[in-house]
């Protein structure tokens, strides 16, 4: 290509158009979105056939906006699907057919606590060909130089400017209109976080369930898996289908899973029920970096509860192989959320998960009350970024640990929490101990062989239950005021 400047195309303008029935906005921003990417589509696969373009093309995210003028007081028992003072309120919105479900609970919500109609019709903000292209299997955008032009001569990239946290970190400034944000994330964000998802997991972002276990080690896995297959077995049960990396489905309990020959940074498996209510299990490994990345990435998707669920060192004498520990606090040392969510914020333990937690463990061992105190210990979890922080002098990070009454320590938890605190979505934390540091019991191979048969499928198997309980919970007791800020989206 020259350098002339090529004339921009786009697809031909439509009306605006107002609902005050939600199911009919999603229906109209389903086809508003098709429309956009199937014109991204046509072009894109146009170059790669070989013809030259002729044109800058360039398609629009749909938006969704709500305007009120009154300052009436709307019904705020739930702490989200209002607006709190009168103006105008926009979202870009992506993937409407993936996020059917939440559009309409939350347009329904705005239209019927407001007695006004939302606006649907497209936005300002271009829609990058890598996202319009996503949901095709088959086509790759290649890389900067591969092609005989510039891709950004001819469509638009991610910009920066629009993917960012900007909104839940709650820096962001009105438009350029004087709108403030109905959602937390924009188009952009959340289709970057698709793509991440479907790379990191290796499941497609569809099949992830409302409620989301995170776990730091295989033998989760095993159990996850084992579980699962008896549950599908069991009509009773509510569950429909097993989803292993690969996208592979399973529907009965003797479905065929294939390993993967290299399993994805994070391998993800899926417990479906009708309307995403299952659980979604995710190995994210070990360190603080992996669960802000999964957690990063899940966000978007807006799950109702995520747990961690996975192994930990004990710090106390009294504790033993096995033990439980229910976090109540949380002493972050892991860092990787330090510019996003200062140190000084609190990370508050939250009731309802806490509950759900303890019972599940209740129910599990078949111990209750002060028989509990003998497994399971409440208190203040520590997370660093430091694997082998033992080997270095330990009066500084034993004084600290002992100053916060630390109970246990591990490098996930608190990152794991500190994200679900900054993102709004409810998280808790039930870990196991698996060595005594600090009381010279290491986790070395052989030592733990009992330990790991007996405990991990009780753990995994509490986790899931507590995420029963939660599911069962009303939408308000779960997403309470405790996570809002002072100005929030009306989006949950």
């Amino acid at each position: 290509m020259n350098d002339k400047i090529l004339p921009l195309e786009t697809p031909a303008p439509v009306e605006r158009e107002y609902f005050t029935d939600p199911a009919a906005a999603v229906d109209r921003l389903c086809a508003l979105y098709d429309r956009a990417a199937a014109f991204l589509t046509e072009h894109f696969l146009a170059t790669l056939g070989g013809e030259a373009p002729a044109a800058r093309y360039r398609a629009f995210y749909p938006e969704v906006r709500l305007t009120t003028t009154s300052h009436s007081k709307t019904d705020s028992r739930l702490s989200f699907g209002h607006v709190t003072t009168p103006g105008s309120y926009v979202a870009t919105i992506t993937r409407p057919d993936l996020f059917r479900n939440y559009l309409t609970e939350q347009l329904g919500l705005l239209i019927r606590n407001h007695d006004t109609p939302v606006a649907v019709g497209y936005s300002e903000t271009p829609m990058p060909v890598h996202f319009a292209v996503a949901t095709r299997t088959d086509l790759n955008v290649p890389q900067e130089g591969v092609l005989n032009f510039s891709l950004r001569d001819v469509f638009d990239v991610p910009d920066l400017n629009t993917v960012n946290d900007d909104i839940v970190n709650g820096v962001a400034v009105p438009h350029a209109d004087g709108a403030e944000d109905l959602a937390p994330f924009t188009a952009q964000r959340v289709d970057y976080s698709l793509a991440r998802l479907a790379h990191y997991t290796a499941t497609d972002p569809k099949h992830f369930q409302n409620f989301v276990l995170f776990t730091n080690y295989q033998f989760y896995v095993d159990e996850f898996e084992a579980f699962a297959r008896v549950a599908l077995g069991d009509p009773a049960s509510g569950y429909t289908e097993f989803v292993a990396p690969g996208n592979q489905v399973i529907d009965n309990p003797d479905g065929e899973i294939v390993p993967l020959a290299k399993l994805p940074q994070m391998p993800t498996y899926h417990l479906k029920r009708p309307g995403n209510q299952g659980v979604t299990l995710v190995n994210i490994g070990v360190g603080p970096s992996n669960a802000k990345t999964a957690t990063d990435h899940i966000a978007v998707l807006r799950p109702h509860a995520w747990l961690m669920v996975g192994h930990c060192a004990g710090l106390r004498n009294s504790q033993s192989l096995g033990d439980f520990v229910l976090a109540h606090a949380y002493l972050r040392e892991d860092h990787v959320l330090d510019d996003d969510l200062p140190v000084w914020v609190p990370i508050p333990a939250l009731a309802e998960v806490q509950v759900a937690l303890q019972e599940a463990v209740a129910e599990v061992t078949k111990l209750e009350g002060y028989e509990l105190k003998r497994i399971m210990r409440t208190g203040t979890v520590a997370t660093i970024d430091n694997r082998n922080w033992e080997l270095r002098d330990q009066s500084g990070p034993i004084h600290r640990l002992s100053l916060s009454r630390a109970i246990a320590l591990d490098m996930e938890s608190a990152t794991i929490a500190a994200n679900g605190f900054r993102f709004r979505v409810p998280y808790g934390t039930l870990l196991c101990v698996s060595d005594k540091p600090l009381h010279g019991e290491l986790k070395l191979p052989g030592m733990a062989t009992d330990f790991y048969r007996t405990q991990v499928a009780s753990h995994l198997l509490i986790g899931v239950r507590a995420m029963e309980k939660l599911r069962d919970m009303p939408l308000e007791r779960i997403h309470s005021r405790k996570l809002r800020s002072f100005s929030e989206t009306a989006f949950l």
